[in-house]
C-alpha cells in the first residue's frame, strides 16, 4: 500500500480513537483541558519550529503570494456562498465557516501525498507556498476574529484607540502570538533551531510531536455533527473544492503551465483540508465570551470542529484522486469539468434537501429572542 495512504489511515485512526474515547470523557471540562494543552503548548511550539525552519528561496517568492491570493479569494467569496448553504449572515455559524473554510492545512493533508507522488522538489515548492497561507491563518484571520469579537460584544461604539487597546492586549497575552513574535525576532538575527541550546530545541520538538495526535484526538472527542450540519458542511466543502479547482484551472490557463506535475501540485495544494489554526483563534475568542449565551457568541466552536472533522477525509479523497490521475489534468478543460461537477454537487444538495430554507439571519434570531422574552414577561 502507498505510504501516503497509510499515513492518511493513521490520521483517520486517531480521529476514530477520539470518537471511541468519548465514553471515558464524561464532562466538557475534560475535553477543554486537551484543547488548552494544544493551544498553550503544542501549537505554539509547532509554529515556533515552523517559523525558525523557514528557508526563503528568492526564485520561489512568487509561490507564497499565489497561496495568499487563493486564501483571500476564498475568504471574500464566502459571503456569497454561505447563505446558499443555509448559513445565514450575521450568525455564529456564518462567522465560524468564513474563518475556517478559506484556510489550508497542507502539512497534514497534502504534503505526504505530494512527497510520495511528485517528489522532494515539489514538496519544497509546496512548503514555500505554505508561507503565504501561514501569514493568512496566523495573522490576517486572527485580526479578523478579534475584530469581529469586539465589534459584536461592544455595547456601545468604541473609538479607534479604545478598540485597539484590548486587541493588542489579547494578542500579547496569547502564547501562540508570544512564540510567533519570539520566532520572528530570532529569524531577524539569523537564529535557527540548530542555533538554540539543546535542552530548549529538544523541549520544543517534543512538544511539537504531540501536536498532530492531540489535534486529531480532540476532533474525535469534540465532534458532534447533526444531519442538517452534515449536509451544510459537505455541500460547503464540495463548493470550496470546486472553487479551488476553478481558480487553479484559470491560473494554469493564464500562466500557460503545461508540465503535468506543476498542474498537479497546484491542484493538490489548493485542495488541502481546513487548518486547525483558525480554530485556535475561535477558541481564544470563546475564552473571552464565557459569560455570553451561545447564540450571542461570535463563533460556534462545535460547528468549527465539525468542519475540521469532515474536511480532512474529503480533502484526502480529492487529493489522492487528483495525484493518481496521471496526465488527465494536463488539459485545463478537465480541471474546469471536475470543478463544474463539484460546484453542481455543492450547490444542489442544500436545495434538494431543503436546508437552504431553514437558515436564520442575525435579525431573525434577535426577533426570536425578543418574542421569547415578551412571552416570558406576559406569563
Amino acid at each position: 500500500m502507498d505510504v501516503g495512504i497509510q499515513k492518511t489511515i493513521v490520521f483517520l485512526f486517531f480521529i476514530f480513537i477520539g470518537i471511541v474515547l468519548k465514553v471515558k470523557f464524561k464532562s466538557k471540562e475534560e475535553i477543554t483541558g486537551i484543547k488548552k494543552i494544544i493551544l498553550n503548548l503544542a501549537l505554539p511550539a509547532t509554529i515556533f519550529i515552523a517559523l525558525l525552519g523557514v528557508k526563503v528561496e528568492l526564485h520561489l517568492l512568487l509561490l507564497p503570494l499565489l497561496a495568499l491570493g487563493l486564501n483571500l479569494i476564498l475568504f471574500f467569496a464566502m459571503p456569497f456562498i454561505l447563505p446558499l448553504m443555509g448559513i445565514g449572515k450575521g450568525t455564529s455559524d456564518y462567522r465560524t465557516a468564513r474563518l475556517l473554510v478559506p484556510s489550508l492545512a497542507p502539512g497534514l493533508s497534502s504534503f505526504p501525498f505530494i512527497l510520495e507522488f511528485l517528489g522532494d522538489q515539489y514538496l519544497a515548492k509546496a512548503a514555500m507556498s505554505d508561507l503565504g497561507n501561514k501569514v493568512f491563518v496566523l495573522f490576517f484571520l486572527y485580526l479578523v476574529a478579534m475584530n469581529w469579537h469586539y465589534g459584536l460584544q461592544s455595547s456601545e461604539k468604541r473609538k479607534g484607540g479604545t478598540k485597539l487597546k484590548p486587541l493588542i492586549k489579547a494578542m500579547v497575552s496569547e502564547p501562540v502570538n508570544v512564540f510567533i513574535g519570539a520566532a520572528l525576532v530570532l529569524l531577524a538575527f539569523g537564529v535557527s533551531m540548530d542555533s538554540l541550546p539543546f535542552f530548549l530545541s529538544e523541549t520544543l520538538e517534543k512538544l511539537s510531536l504531540i501536536m498532530t495526535p492531540l489535534v486529531l484526538l480532540f476532533i474525535g472527542l469534540a465532534v458532534k455533527i447533526k444531519r442538517k450540519q452534515f449536509i451544510q458542511i459537505f455541500s460547503l466543502l464540495c463548493t470550496r473544492a470546486g472553487l479551488v479547482l476553478l481558480i487553479s484551472g484559470t491560473f494554469v490557463t493564464l500562466a500557460g503551465i503545461e508540465a503535468p506535475k506543476e498542474i498537479l501540485l497546484t491542484m493538490a495544494f489548493g485542495l488541502s483540508a481546513c487548518s486547525f489554526w483558525p480554530y485556535a483563534h475561535i477558541a481564544a475568542v470563546d475564552s473571552l465570551e464565557m459569560d455570553q449565551k451561545p447564540h450571542k457568541r461570535t463563533f460556534n466552536s462545535d460547528f468549527g470542529v465539525a468542519i475540521l472533522a469532515l474536511s480532512f477525509p474529503l480533502s484526502t479523497i480529492l487529493i489522492l484522486a487528483t495525484l493518481n490521475s496521471g496526465t488527465l489534468f494536463a488539459n485545463p478543460l478537465m480541471i474546469f469539468m471536475v470543478s463544474g461537477v463539484l460546484l453542481a454537487v455543492g450547490f444542489s444538495i442544500p436545495w434538494l434537501s431543503g436546508v437552504h430554507k431553514k437558515k436564520w439571519s442575525a435579525q431573525k434570531l434577535m426577533d426570536r429572542e425578543i418574542q421569547a422574552a415578551t412571552a416570558e414577561k406576559a406569563a
